[in-house]
């Protein structure tokens, strides 16, 4: 007994996808009329082809934008170590990772901005909502594709005391932990780490090209650094999406044939 109609189609479907045929990267799916028109199938009948390519994972719709092709990116393995958390501080050293990894690293320049302090970053940063603060946030990619992105929080008074490279949009060649040692004399000695999975919100949406539904989430790491006197001298947010990010928590001398290596591609990817 053959397939259904919707069946049919959505298999078809899914093996141009696979091909690259309806290209990637979120690149739109057809429309239903031209699904219609293409598979001389009702509108219904379209429609549940593509309800199954999106409980696939292959598709992802957006209200009011139409139903896009979902980028199957390979995964990413980031290993954190108790303190000094490989990816949780600087650009440097996500890219130095990914580079060990044989890919290729995309880290634009930072955006800097002067911010004042709200509900969330006031707390963690030992201010009062409303002061003033500097924010540095970066994407990165891997091989062209989003997978992460950083957002540190500093107290406006380390520039006023004389770190001035915090304000300029441009990457901090040794480091903004070992700048403010260098430059103030303020040692970062302690952190503490946070993380939580939530349900992308519309700029991690169209960022990440990830449903908007929650279907995929991101994973949010939030660390806050000390210095010696216990102020916190940074709020450091990192988030990744679920689907393309792994990682791998190591303490003490691990041997190197314990530790895992990065996954092959999954099923589906090229």
């Amino acid at each position: 007994m053959p397939d259904p109609m919707w069946r049919q189609i959505a298999e078809d479907l899914r093996r141009k996808i696979e091909d690259g045929e309806l290209g990637a990267d979120g690149k739109p799916l057809p429309t239903e009329l031209e699904l219609q028109d293409e598979y001389s199938a009702s509108r219904n009948t379209v429609r549940d082809a593509v309800k199954w390519l999106v409980t696939r994972d292959l598709v992802y719709t957006r209200s009011g934008q139409g139903t896009f092709v979902k980028q199957q990116a390979e995964p990413f393995v980031t290993r954190l170590t108790p303190a000094g958390s490989a990816g949780l501080e600087e650009s440097r050293t996500f890219t130095s990772d990914v580079l060990n990894k044989s890919r290729q690293p995309s880290v634009p320049p930072p955006r800097v901005e002067i911010l004042q302090a709200d509900g969330q970053t006031a707390p963690g940063l030992g201010l009062a909502a409303g002061a003033a603060i500097v924010s540095r946030h970066q994407d990165r990619l891997i091989d062209g594709v989003p997978y992460s992105r950083q957002t540190t929080f500093y107290p406006m008074r380390l520039a006023e005391q004389g770190a001035i490279q915090l304000l300029q949009a441009r990457d901090i060649e040794t480091g903004a932990v070992r700048y403010l040692r260098d430059e103030l004399g303020i040692t970062e000695v302690g952190q503490i780490d946070q993380i939580a999975v939530r349900p992308p919100d519309a700029e991690e949406s169209a960022f990440f090209g990830i449903p908007d539904d929650g279907r995929i989430s991101v994973i949010e790491f939030t660390r806050t650094g000390y210095d010696e006197s216990g102020m916190p001298l940074r709020v450091t947010v990192t988030t990744y999406p679920a689907d393309r990010n792994q990682f791998v928590l190591t303490s003490g001398e691990i041997p190197k044939p314990a530790l895992p290596s990065d996954p092959g591609p999954r099923a589906g990817t090229r």
